[in-house]
């Protein structure tokens, strides 16, 4: 793991996370035209993005896809796709077009197999956002999990250890080959897994290379 950057709450930490994120995406429009950007789902990223949905950013130019999805019907409050709408896309400037939900209420395989496809055209990721489970998972790879180890480009999960069980997640390939990774990791329950990462434990979250690891103090005390 690479030096962290230690915030002194959840909100100094999530504004700074979406500049961050601001800045990485200007970036890849002056070089590429266009920030392939791969959001997070659960709880800990909805304020990083109410930040982010008020700092100037050319959304047009952006195309956002899900690290992962919960096998939910459309519309379910527990689907990541229903958080960052509520929190980012309902509030900006972005075409339609331009989000590419996974449609994990088709069931895990086939909507892993229609997301290899989404990814393919995508080509390489600018910045995937990470988040970091209590066991030392990220997105949906959970240790021990045989998704985790799969070399697919999105792969399906069963026997997920959290419900849903049954999950679609960006495989560890697609993941490592983006051009940024960035965690954003809050919450004294965080300490345990950044303990045994440091120590050198290989959790799935361990096994992202090159990340940028951006944490409250509740978690990173113990870091």
């Amino acid at each position: 793991m690479s030096e962290p950057s230690i915030y002194e709450d959840l909100a100094v930490l999530s504004a700074a996370v979406a500049l961050r994120i601001a800045d990485l995406a200007k970036e890849a429009i002056s070089a590429r035209g266009v920030f392939h950007f791969a959001v997070a789902g659960g709880g800990t990223p909805r304020r990083c993005y109410e930040y982010l949905r008020e700092l100037p950013l050319d959304w047009a130019r952006v195309q956002l896809y899900f690290g992962d999805e919960r096998c939910l019907p459309v519309g379910d409050a527990e689907r990541n796709d229903s958080m960052v709408y509520d929190a980012l896309i309902k509030h900006i400037a972005i075409p339609s077009a331009n989000v590419h939900a996974i449609s994990a209420e088709r069931g895990a395989l086939p909507a892993a197999a229609e997301y290899c496809a989404v990814m393919e055209q995508a080509g390489r990721l600018d910045l995937i956002l990470l988040g970091l489970g209590e066991d030392g998972h990220t997105a949906s790879l959970f240790p021990d999990n045989p998704a985790t180890e799969s070399s697919l480009s999105v792969v399906a999960v069963f026997n997920a250890p959290k419900p849903p069980s049954e999950r679609v997640s960006l495989g560890m390939a697609t993941i490592n080959q983006a051009r940024h990774k960035l965690f954003l990791v809050a919450g004294s329950g965080k300490r345990e897994p950044l303990t045994r990462i440091a120590e050198g434990e290989l959790l799935p979250a361990a096994q992202v290379t090159d990340a940028e690891w951006y944490m409250d103090l509740a978690a990173g005390n113990q870091a």
